[in-house]
């Protein structure tokens, strides 16, 4: 069975296609959304979701989040006394998320179609299908997000042409896609976006705002008031969905500090942040030459699409209401599971033809002449230009500069500045040419690119008919698949808590949080709950744990922190 996963910055999930259609799996606590954060335990072991979340309030130095930004930078996070790339920290997601739709489907998982922002590069899809890997998936597909979620939403109710806006604003990134489905073409015209925007972005607003009022400085808070104010201002922009009014409180060296911040004033701080998402939506109807007035349909994705201020701004910017009709949180991993099932030509599936679009720019460096016999190097040439419909191939011809020049480089390039030097190199190819005048010797360089995101380049010597070819891969932090199987051997012995395990410590490590942010006589009672159901776990009963757990969290319910 191929399950469809998006993997968030925020939150992850995962769904599998059933005869009724794509079913979200739900995880090990029972809940849909598994946060994406890892956190590294005394022993070493590791603790993914909700309750690494918890576990982030009192070892902030053990635990990441929000690592999805960095994924195919090489940036190391240091958890104790481990370090772990992004991609590793997204593997123990990943994992997490396959064991748990092991023990609900009942049967082993191997396969996947993992999500990922329309707007990520080459470099980082290639580590998100690395993160997969390591978790011992067999990634099937990457599939852009803005996809998966028209899939969700049109596969099977659209009975006409439909043009759809995707407007995905997830934890960490945006992305911005125009798509149009036709009889059984799914086809991406467009995308644009910002990785390093997001429903983050709007909670530390708020954070900076709170800091700014009270006169204080970031830099002189430790690790764990930056986490507990953090929380406490997420939870603030939640109370905007139904207040014209929030406050933000925070114990800061030992004294309550709060502030009362209004509607107006939380929109004045997001104006900056609204203002870029505007710039990837115009962006997106430049580029495939449609106007606002031809979407048809404004769909919503990712969780920072639930807040307020960003589904008014979406209704004054486009001057219609959004399709809603799906759970943007869902949206995605849905979509996925049906991808997943075309895969397997689940007879259930109506068999979708899915074309998508080059993110970002494809070319290379060239020399151009100046005037007066001079010469400027570092100038980019494009050869597949972004929102191309992909699979693409093009082909341009290049000529030598020099009298008696004897090679030719082509360095492989990403990006949209005019200069090579801004844009992401790819990789090299070098190719000898024979000696003769400047002008008289030309290369082909034909770029092929595909669904999956690998790049073919080939270059040809017309006079010789050399070729050379090289299918491009990342080059920081490549693994080759030994290297890539050594890896998974040693994430492997990693001790993993087991499933039965897993509820009894989120619930120890919130109230272990509890007695930290309590005083007096209300941390006396935190005190007494804890030892309570460390007494129950002491007996191993599995009849007095399962008591003592029900009656934990109907403490929890009434001190109203709990949530199901």
């Amino acid at each position: 069975m191929i399950i469809g996963i998006d993997l968030g910055t925020t939150n992850s999930l995962a769904a599998y296609f059933t005869e009724d259609g794509p079913k979200i799996i739900p995880n090990r606590l029972g809940k849909h959304l598994t946060p994406s954060v890892v956190s590294v335990g005394e022993q070493g072991e590791v603790y993914v979701g909700e309750t690494a979340r918890e576990l982030r309030s009192l070892h902030p130095e053990a635990t990441a989040q929000v690592f999805k930004r960095s994924m195919g930078s090489g940036r190391k996070y240091r958890l104790r006394d481990q370090e772990f790339t992004a991609e590793e920290l997204s593997s123990f997601v990943l994992r997490s998320l396959k064991e748990d739709a092991e023990a609900y489907l009942g049967q082993p998982v191997t396969e996947a179609v993992i999500s990922v922002p329309a707007y990520f590069d080459d470099k980082r899809r290639k580590a998100t299908k690395r993160a997969g890997e390591l978790a011992g998936l067999v990634v099937e597909r990457i599939i852009s997000e803005p996809t998966a979620a028209a899939i969700a939403y049109g596969l099977y109710e659209k009975k006409k042409n439909t043009r759809f806006l995707v407007f995905d604003l997830g934890g960490g990134t945006f992305d911005v896609s125009i798509l149009e489905l036709f009889e059984n073409i799914l086809e991406v015209r467009a995308v644009a976006g910002d990785n390093y925007l997001g429903g983050e972005d709007f909670t530390e607003v708020l954070e900076k705002h709170f800091l700014d009022r009270k006169g204080i400085s970031r830099e002189d808070l430790d690790a764990k008031t930056l986490v507990q104010l953090h929380r406490q201002a997420e939870l603030c922009k939640l109370q905007f969905s139904d207040a014209t009014s929030a406050v933000l409180r925070c114990t800061i060296q030992g004294e309550e500090r709060e502030l009362t911040i209004t509607q107006k004033d939380y929109e004045e701080l997001c104006e900056p942040l609204l203002a870029k998402i505007r710039r990837p939506v115009q962006r997106s109807l430049s580029d495939a030459h449609i106007k606002l007035l031809d979407i048809d349909e404004v769909v919503l994705v990712g969780g920072g699409t639930k807040l307020p201020i960003v589904r008014s701004f979406i209704v004054k910017l486009f001057r219609k209401f959004p399709d809603t009709s799906i759970n943007p949180d869902e949206a995605v991993a849905l979509g996925a599971a049906v991808q997943g099932a075309m895969k397997e030509r689940n007879a259930a599936v109506r068999e979708v033809i899915l074309t998508d679009v080059c993110s970002f720019t494809l070319g290379t460096e060239i020399t151009v002449a100046q005037g007066g016999g001079r010469y400027e190097p570092g100038h980019f040439c494009p050869i597949i230009e972004r929102n191309t419909v992909i699979p693409a191939s093009r082909t341009e011809r290049f000529y030598t500069v020099y009298d008696d020049q004897t090679k030719v480089s082509v360095n492989i390039l990403q990006g949209e500045s005019r200069f090579a030097e801004n844009n992401l190199l790819l990789g090299e190819l070098v190719v000898t040419v024979p000696k003769n005048k400047a002008g008289a010797e030309a290369v082909d360089v034909t770029y092929t690119y595909d669904i999956n995101s690998i790049l073919e380049v080939e270059v040809k010597v017309l006079s010789t008919g050399e070729v050379k070819k090289q299918i491009i891969k990342s080059q920081d932090n490549e693994m080759t698949d030994q290297e890539i199987a050594e890896r998974m051997q040693e994430l492997a012995y990693l001790k993993i808590p087991p499933r039965d395990q897993e509820e009894n410590k989120l619930l120890l490590t919130r109230c272990e949080r509890l007695y930290e942010e309590s005083l007096g006589e209300e941390r006396q009672q935190v005190e007494y709950a804890i030892r309570r159901f460390e007494s129950a776990l002491d007996t191993q009963d599995r009849g007095k744990i399962e008591e003592a757990r029900n009656q934990l969290k109907e403490f929890l319910k009434e001190w109203e922190f709990w949530s199901d």
